[in-house]
Order: C-alpha cells, then structure tokens, then sequence
C-alpha cells in the first residue's frame, strides 16, 4: 500500500518538477511513511510514498525496466503476483526484487493493458512510457484503491488523494452543485465522480490513457454476475465457499510484515478471522470497535470471536465526544461529503491498529454484496414479486423480512403493506431496486439551491452498461451497489482512506474474484434469498461461536447527530451561523440552519433517519469547503505536511537519448 501523485505537462516545460512532485507526495505522507521516492522528466514527474510490505528492502519505487523506457508508481498489492511472476519468467523476464511492483511492470511491458484482467488485488498505479511519451492510469476492478486526475491548464496531475492537488501552485478547488446533487441522491460519488469541480475519479475497472493533452479512458472489466461455475448440490456449493474463501484469505496473507484481522462481531469478519487463524503459524491479532452507546456497541459477540479462536484481540472504545473531536481529521482524510458518521470510529480504529504495530489488516467487507446479506436484496426480491404473491404469502416474507413486524399493530403493518404496494413497480427506469432509498435522498438534495435531477447522472452510468439491461431485478440491486456505495462509501470514505490515514492497508478477501464468481453461482439457486447468507453460514458454522454464526445481520453504524449534539464542538458555527453558511453560495442557507438547527436541540427520537444523513451530508460539506475550497487544510486536522525518508531520486532530463541507462537510476538509500 502506497500513495502516488505526479503530473504530465505537454509543452515539456516545469519551473520546478521536484519541488511540487514533492509537494504533492508530502500532502498523502500517511499513505506511506516508510519512504519516499520520484522521477522526473521534461514536464513529467511522478512519485510514491510508501509503505514497505513486500520486499521492504528492495522494493524501492519508481521502478523501471532495464532500458528505462518504462517507470512505475504503484499503490495497493496483487495478491496473485507469484504466480504471475513464474508466468513471466517462463517469458524471459528476468527479475530484480521480490515485490509485486516489478510484477506489476513486466506484466504491462509484456501484456500490456491486457494485464489488468490477470490481476487479482486492490491497485492504482501510474505508468510512464518515455519513449511514446505517454502515461497510463489504472484501477482495480471493485475500487478499493483511489486515483484522481485532472486537468490544470497546459498539465494533467494525477494522485491517489485529492489533497495532494493543494501543493500545486495555482490550482484550485471548487466544490460542484451537480455533482454534490447526485452525491446526496445516492449517498455517496459515483464512481467518475469527486465532488469538485475538474476533478475525476477513474472509475473501478479502467485505465486511461494520457497524451498530447488528451485523457482516454477504457474499460477492461465489466460486472456481469453471470454464474461462473456449474454446482451441482447444495452440499457442493458449501464445500466450494469453503475452498475458496480459504484460497481468498491465503492469498491476502501473503506479505512480509504482521497481518491483523477486524472484527465487527458479525459472521463476515468471524469467518476471515478464523481462516487467518487457521493459515498464519503466528498468533493472530485482532482489532474491534466498540461503543460506550450500548445501541451501537457489538463487543460481546467480538470478544466471544476472540477467545474462540485465541486471538490477541485490541478494541478500541468510542464516546461521542470520541467523534465529534476527530470529526475534522476523518473528513479531511476522506475528501468527500458523508451521510453517516460509522468512517469516523474507523479512522480511530485504524489508528489504534498502527499503534500495536500492525500495517496490514482484513477486514470481511465485500462479503454482504456477494452473498445478498443486505435487506435492500430481500426487499428487492420481494417488491418484484409482489403483485403476483396472494395476500398470505405476501404477510409470511414481509414477518421473514422484518421478525419485528409480528409485534407491530395493524396501522403498521398496514403502512408497511402500503409502501410495498406503492414500489411494487419500477418509477425510476432501471433504479427499481433502489427507489426506497432514494427517497431519503431526495430529502438531502433540499440542501442545495438547485439541485436539478439528482438520479441524472446514476440513470445514465446504468444506460451507459451493456449488461445491466439484462440482469435480474436483484443482479440490478447488486450491480448498484457494487458501483455506488462500496466503492464510493464502504471501501473509500469507510475504509482506504480511514486505514491509510493511519498508514494500515486493508485487504477484502470477499472481494476476491473467485468467491464473487461463485456466489453468483449458487446465490438463489439453494435457497428463496429471505435467508441471510445461508450458504456461507453452514459453510464455516462449525468454526465460529454458535452465537455468531446464527447471528441476525446487525449493520455497523454510529451514534450520528446526537453525538454532535451532546458535545456541541465550536465547529457546528459552520452549519448554524448565517455567516459561514454565506460561504457555501450553493447552499439553501436557510434550509440548512433549520435542519442544524433542529437536529442539535431536539430529543434524538424527535430527530428522522432522513435528517439525520442531512445534517452529517451538511456538516462535511462544511468542513470540505474549510479545508479544500479555502485552503486550510494541508497540514492541518491530522494531515501531512512532511516528506518521508527520500530513498530514490531519479533525473531523466540530462539523457539525450529516450532510454535512459541503467547508470541513470539514482538510490538514495
């Protein structure tokens, strides 16, 4: 895990290429503090700060190939690199390090862009072609590593963090109404999508190609969920999850400094710990948050995980003067506007991981998108169906949906009946799945004072996929949420950034490829989907607790505006003060002080889930205009400002002709 930056001018011009390169590597410093290293050229620089986990001596970087035509920044591991490595010295390459990175190199120079669909792991990287003077960007498929780009005059900067783009003269944000229309529609960016004005993400599952002032985008994976694997028997699919979540967390564990595990207290990270524990000949480490809000709080079912399996279990406890004081520092890392507050005790947690000494961690997110453990999916499935189900049949999924339904009266119930009957058809062309939800995000575009149509920019990312027209009413529900919430909210905002801030990678081995192909195998095809993760369950039940592994899904969340109003930090005069909300032009000013205002002095029970997610949308939104728009941020709230220990300094300038020569690769270690 590291965090790359650089730039690409097409007049070849630069005043001063190592300042800035190195400017720009300073702001992302907590991505990798274990070293530093650059290259420049006419008009092009490029960078890594690192954290050394494979090969951590001789895995310095920018790295290159024997010619130097070739240069290479890298952030994130490919697991599989040993097997693509004995693949490319069947080829003849010849290598110099132990380390995924020069994989990562020979297998472009060799396949080319073709290489990406061999990769399985989390990435971005930046590639440098001198010869062709062109520069590639690439992206793992499900997004778990950032790479922003944009365009500043005559130069393309690129960086795994926007904040590295305020160490570039000149440059400057501006926070975009379209875009934070769509971010409140959705809950979270889509995946082209930064918030500010200029910038773009490169969306999971493309590269892009950087030119004579040009940036072309491809793709080279697209989500299909097309069954992968032909199960014969309940019985079979059982054994198959077994076999590859072992393969999965086997291949995560591949690394040359200590692995630790994140239990939640939920069967996910239950069945990645015992796996870990199985397959690691060291005592095992394991990190927890826990809450002193006992609505909130899992520390029971995490503890009663850790002595099963004989963990060295660490937890750290939250309060809510806990989040409102490092509100700022978790907002700043995470770069873009919020709806919940649950990043905020992972940007705690992971710092109380580094302190044990621990620099790569697994974590069982990605398990409920595979394995159709959300609600959202049951609920699809049953909308869909709906008016054809007789009224019996339609009570008995709705009390398997909901177990406390059984205890409600009948103007319950019948309001519950209601809404399915309302959203028992698709209104939103190919949002069928997720039209419940977007009602709570049309509540938070009221923040704005034109929020336009704020499912614009989602209906055409849905129209734009070849395949999405012709999946299942629930494929559609995971193919959404595969493209907006866990990449833009649970592996960003809730994870890389919160982890990285802390210099703590964090690996998904439900996001391997294998287990996603194969649960898209058997998911249905054993069981109705009104069932949690069945399948998964009986697969690793006789390794858990019992308690654990006939647990009722319980989401991980935090205590969200209360915790604001009990506290009452001098920041919240960014979202009461008419003053400051002048600041924010596009606001609805008077919109947003009502609902802060609300929000802070009513009971919690007087205060809607819906204005809840509005006021942490509001308060972020704030404090991103702070620190991006107005500059206060660099340095500041938990930020870097210091470059790591320079290890490799590399100057093409000097070579007069486009391969640089071996000679030319400077060490500064």
């Amino acid at each position: 895990m590291c965090g790359i930056a650089g730039f690409f001018r097409f007049d070849g011009s630069c005043e001063d290429p190592v300042g800035q390169v190195t400017g720009m590597l300073a702001a992302i410093a907590h991505r990798g503090p274990d070293g530093a290293g650059y290259v420049i050229d006419d008009g092009f620089a490029m960078g890594t700060v690192r954290l050394a986990i494979l090969d951590p001596a001789a895995g310095l970087q920018p790295i290159s190939d024997e010619s130097g035509r070739y240069w290479l920044c890298y952030n994130g591991e490919v697991y599989n690199y040993r097997e693509l490595r004995e693949a490319l010295v069947g080829l003849g390459h010849v290598f110099r390090t132990a380390c995924d990175t020069e994989v990562v190199l020979r297998a472009w120079i060799a396949w080319g862009p073709d290489c990406l669909a061999r990769f399985n792991g989390g990435f971005a990287f930046a590639l440098y072609d001198r010869e062709r003077q062109e520069l590639f960007l690439a992206r793992d498929r499900y997004g778990k590593r950032p790479l922003f780009f944009a365009r500043h005059g005559e130069t393309i900067l690129f960086a795994s963090e926007m904040k590295a783009f305020l160490a570039v003269p000149g440059f400057r944000f501006e926070q975009d109404p379209q875009q934070l229309a769509s971010i409140l529609g959705q809950w979270t960016p889509l995946p082209h999508q930064s918030g500010f004005r200029g910038i773009e993400s490169l969306p999971m599952g493309e590269w892009a190609r950087v030119r004579q002032g040009r940036v072309e985008r491809f793709a080279y994976d697209e989500l299909t969920f097309a069954p992968t694997q032909t199960i014969a028997s309940e019985g079979e699919a059982v054994e198959r999850i077994r076999e590859r979540m072992t393969d999965a967390v086997s291949l995560r564990l591949r690394s040359d400094v200590e692995v630790g595990v994140y239990l939640s207290g939920g069967v996910d990270s239950a069945i990645v710990a015992a796996l870990a524990r199985e397959l690691t000949p060291h005592p095992l480490s394991t990190f927890s948050v826990e809450f002193e809000d006992a609505e909130f709080d899992e520390s029971m079912e995490q503890r009663l995980v850790a002595e099963h399996l004989g963990t060295r279990h660490h937890a750290r406890r939250i309060s809510h003067a806990d989040i409102a004081e490092a509100c700022p520092d978790a907002v700043y890392h995470a770069e873009v506007p919020a709806f919940r507050s649950a990043f905020i005790p992972m940007f705690l947690l992971s710092q109380r991981t580094r302190e044990a000494g621990i620099k790569v961690i697994l974590s069982g997110e990605g398990a409920d998108e595979a394995f159709l453990g959300y609600d959202l999916f049951k609920e699809t499935l049953l909308r869909a169906a709906w008016n054809e189900l007789p009224e019996d049949t339609r009570r008995s999924r709705l009390e398997r949906l909901y177990p406390h339904l059984a205890h409600y009266g009948p103007k319950d119930i019948a309001a519950v009946t209601g809404l399915y009957h309302q959203f028992s058809a698709e209104k939103m062309p190919g949002l069928f799945s997720h039209e419940l939800r977007f009602q709570n995000g049309q509540f938070s575009a009221r923040l704005l004072n034109a929020p336009g149509d704020p499912f614009a920019e989602i209906s055409a990312l849905v129209a734009g996929s070849p395949a999405f027209g012709s999946m299942s009413a629930v494929e559609k529900a995971q193919w959404l949420e595969y493209k907006t919430l866990l990449p833009g909210y649970l592996l960003s905002t809730q994870g890389d950034r919160m982890s990285l801030a802390h210099g703590v990678e964090n690996r998904c081995p439900f996001l391997d490829p294998s287990v996603i192909g194969l649960a898209s195998s058997v998911n249905l095809r054993f069981d109705d989907g009104f069932t949690e993760k069945r399948l998964l369950r009986e697969a690793f039940r006789d390794r858990l607790p019992g308690a654990v592994a006939d647990k009722r899904k319980f989401p991980y969340r935090a205590p969200d505006a209360a915790a604001f109003a009990a506290c009452r930090p001098d920041y919240l005069d960014l979202v009461l003060s008419e003053s400051e909300l002048a600041n924010l032009p596009f606001l609805n000013a008077k919109f947003a002080q009502r609902l802060a205002t609300k929000v802070l002095t009513k009971p919690a029970e007087e205060v809607s889930t819906k204005e809840n997610q509005t006021f942490l949308f509001l308060l972020s939104i704030a404090l991103l205009d702070r620190f991006f728009v107005q500059r206060q941020g660099l340095g500041q709230a938990g930020g870097s400002s210091a470059l790591p220990p320079l290890q490799r300094a590399v100057d093409l300038r000097a070579e007069a002709a486009p391969h640089a020569s071996q000679g030319n690769l400077a060490s500064l270690t």
